[in-house]
């Protein structure tokens, strides 16, 4: 294991900046199963299957919000899901030529969520 990064992480690592942490911390809970907790003066930790969301308060940064695509187990029912939690749909599940199910959300933060599971490459 390299020292350079915590163990646990990967080399990339998005970070959400937002006025709202718990609530969108709520989302990703409902929504993906997130799981995470906040920390004295760090940012959240949201922990997505295998990779970590950072999640910081506007306080001192201009809130940002991000584009992100997620795998998971079935795109439909994520889809859903975020549906039920507020987001707003951008593109309602199809399968795309590349072999994923996708679709797409944006929260109530404004975060766009790509959405999609993989599918036998379509050839």
């Amino acid at each position: 294991m390299s020292s350079f990064q915590p163990e646990g992480w990967r080399t990339v690592t998005p970070r959400i900046f937002t006025d709202d942490v718990r609530g969108l911390a709520g989302f990703l809970r409902a929504v993906f199963g997130a799981t995470g907790r906040a920390l004295a003066g760090r940012p959240m930790e949201m922990r997505i299957g295998d990779s970590i969301v950072m999640i910081s308060s506007d306080d001192e940064r201009e809130a940002a919000s991000a584009v992100l695509y997620v795998y998971v187990e079935d795109a439909d029912k994520t889809y859903r899901k975020a549906l039920a939690q507020g987001a707003k749909s951008v593109e309602k599940p199809f399968d795309t030529r590349y072999g994923d199910r996708r679709a797409s959300v944006r929260d109530a933060w404004g975060n766009v969520w790509q959405i999609a599971t993989r599918q036998a490459a379509r050839g």
